[in-house]
């Protein structure tokens, strides 16, 4: 039985993943790895929208290799999953411009993501590949005929928008376009600031002292972690409503080592918020210990890490390709010949 495709990239914008990233997708590629015809890559162009990938060449190709090297470390296999960088199959450019042709400008300015992010930075200062990046998006899915998008609910209007311009190209040409769905996976967890247990964990917080990132040495995540805002009650159980804090650290104490709710919530009963925060912040700290010592081998061999790479990209452009040639040959492109 052929396995059903599924694509998802994530941006090069730090030099470590966080602890939301892991538990929120990357645990989840790493699954569904196993189970599905696997499409995965850093999306560094999606990352020129930053003013700091613009401004600093070096530090922006430091962290697309970075960025590939964690996924590896984090547990995707190059053997078993297509692993590249998204700039490395110039296709991606190519049916960008095409669903660009398609898409309507009203629609294109409905994007949620766009009109946040350029209230941020204001009108004057926000870019024109803020406002195209979800065709580009629409692009990096459909150019792998991906029948399934991992994605957060953050993203959901995303895909609809790709769906929407993919149905408007076949109802022109044929069916030429996969259209995608939305996988929500249930093991997915949503992980929050630890200093704002109310917000999801994200490096565009004011303060970084909440979000744990991946790469950090062991004591700057114990710490942050024992420094946690919980609550002035004692009892440690799940309650988001009225005690984010504790079960936003139970949910990770959770999500990384394999008990159930109800199984820590038994574990820590009668147990003070200091010896809770300590068990988590050690939870934590030995769950990806292997992972920076893996990546202290990949980025120690950087050929290594460049073929990896390079073979991925290979695999990715042979079905990019093909792709690209039916929606040319659909729209009357004239061939090179």
């Amino acid at each position: 039985m052929t396995k059903k495709r599924v694509l998802s990239g994530i941006q090069p914008t730090a030099d470590s993943f966080h602890l939301g990233n892991y538990l929120g997708a990357i645990k989840q590629w790493v699954e569904m790895q196993e189970t599905h015809d696997a499409f995965y890559c850093v999306v560094d162009l999606h990352a020129l929208t930053l003013s700091t990938s613009q401004t600093d060449p070096k530090l922006f190709r430091k962290r697309s290799l970075i960025a590939a090297a964690q996924l590896i470390a984090l547990g995707l296999d190059p053997e078993k999953c297509t692993l590249f960088i998204q700039s490395n199959v110039v296709q991606h450019n190519q049916l960008a411009w095409v669903l660009e042709c398609m898409t309507g400008f009203g629609e294109a300015s409905r994007m949620t993501q766009f009109k946040d992010k350029s209230q941020k930075a204001g009108a004057d200062r926000a870019v024109v590949g803020l406002f195209t990046y979800p065709i580009l998006q629409a692009a990096d899915i459909m150019l792998y005929d991906a029948h399934y998008v991992p994605v957060g609910e953050d993203q959901r209007q995303h895909i609809e928008l790709t769906r929407d311009i993919g149905q408007r190209f076949n109802s022109l040409y044929g069916e030429q376009l996969v259209i995608p769905e939305p996988f929500i996976t249930k093991s997915a967890a949503k992980i929050n600031d630890l200093q704002d247990p109310t917000s999801k964990m994200s490096k565009s917080a004011q303060s970084l002292s909440g979000v744990i990132d991946i790469l950090d040495a062991p004591e700057i995540n114990m710490k942050k972690i024992k420094s946690a805002v919980t609550d002035t009650e004692r009892e440690i159980r799940f309650d988001e409503k009225n005690k984010a804090g504790i079960s936003n650290l139970l949910t990770i104490y959770t999500a990384l080592s394999g008990k159930s709710m109800s199984d820590a919530e038994q574990e820590f009963s009668g147990k003070g918020y200091g010896d809770f925060k300590g068990a988590v912040a050690e939870t934590v700290v030995n769950y990806f210990a292997p992972v920076r010592e893996r990546m202290t081998t990949l980025m120690n061999d950087e050929a290594e890490l460049h073929r990896i790479l390079k073979r991925g990209a290979e695999k990715a452009e042979a079905v990019a390709s093909q792709t690209l040639k039916r929606v040319y040959d659909a729209l009357g492109v004239v061939p090179r010949g």
